[in-house]
């Protein structure tokens, strides 16, 4: 099934390809300037620092659904060993093998394409199973800190998890952003609760991954509007699921990576943090999420920390 007209609308109302130069390769993480960093350390008050990633775990949210997104495996490689000789200093070493996007992550801007394009109109192909990512990977993303804005969607509808396969759409962001008392702005880190990380906090993961809520196709245009950094929520699909258009799988992140060049990040748990805003009444903080470094990497794990 080729992409719809209605897509390639949109597309080309939120394409970002030369905004920043034909060799970029940051796409909107531009918007993340000096000055965007000073004011979004005025947002720090208090010093409460809330993590908000999930463990990396074996039996963690991966159920086999997207093949070769493994948990993380954890080995020990050496125990107490006296590396130097008998008497010495003793040290233990371990080795993991998983999935860059196994937990919380960020999607570099190669992790989609269509059309045989990725941002800034390179090729797909650029993509090499040795090399990764020519352009736009992980590796290229060398700090992510900004002013980070809960949009609590699921608090601004009257309730603690929105229903599985609730499309998130721009009346849900304009309400959660009333109820945040603060507008998004350029260069901001958006994170859109929807609640449904609780129930892989309760242990049922198939149940977290199908059916969940997450983002309309009509969002990409409510963050480019607002010339948004980056986003991410609490569901491990991102954009709802299944599709809100039958048979168009995928298309916020072709969107949003692809078009807008907008980095998006996935499985954040934003639970401490939604009972920490609503308690203290602000829903803008310091975000420190700066993903892992791998080279070529169309995603990274990240521990984002958010500081009130």
């Amino acid at each position: 099934m080729s992409l719809p007209d209605a897509f390639h609308d949109i597309a080309e109302r939120v394409n970002n390809w030369g905004r920043w130069g034909a060799d970029d390769e940051l796409g909107t993480l531009n918007l993340i300037t000096d000055e965007v960093v000073r004011e979004a350390a005025a947002c720090v008050r208090t010093g409460h620092r809330i993590p908000l990633a999930l463990p990396l775990r074996q039996d963690g949210v991966q159920t086999g659904m997207i093949p070769g997104r493994v948990n993380p495996l954890h080995v020990m490689v050496q125990i107490n060993q006296e590396l130097f000789g008998p008497g010495t200093v003793a040290c233990s070493d371990d080795a993991v093998t998983m999935g860059l996007q196994a937990a919380t992550h960020w999607d570099a801007l190669p992790h989609v394409s269509h059309s045989g394009r990725l941002y800034n109109g390179r090729p797909a192909d650029s993509i090499t199973a040795h090399g990764g990512a020519g352009f736009s990977g992980m590796d290229k993303v060398r700090h992510v800190v900004s002013r980070g804005v809960l949009l609590d969607v699921a608090r601004a509808r009257g309730t603690d998890r929105l229903d599985g396969g609730h499309a998130v759409t721009p009346e849900d962001l304009d309400a959660a952003e009333e109820l945040a008392r603060t507008r998004v702005r350029a260069g901001d880190l958006v994170l859109v609760r929807t609640g449904q990380v609780q129930v892989c906090l309760a242990g049922d993961r198939h149940a977290y991954a199908y059916p969940s809520p997450g983002l309309s196709i009509r969002t990409p245009e409510w963050f480019h509007a607002r010339d948004v950094a980056a986003v991410a929520n609490d569901t491990l699909t991102f954009e709802v699921f299944p599709p809100e258009v039958e048979d168009l799988w995928l298309p916020v992140h072709a969107l949003d990576l692809v078009e807008m060049g907008m980095p998006q990040g996935q499985n954040w748990n934003l639970e401490e943090l939604s009972t920490a805003c609503g308690e203290a009444g602000r829903y803008a903080f310091l975000l420190a999420a700066t993903p892992e470094p791998f080279t070529g990497a169309t995603g990274a794990p990240v521990a984002p920390v958010a500081v009130l």
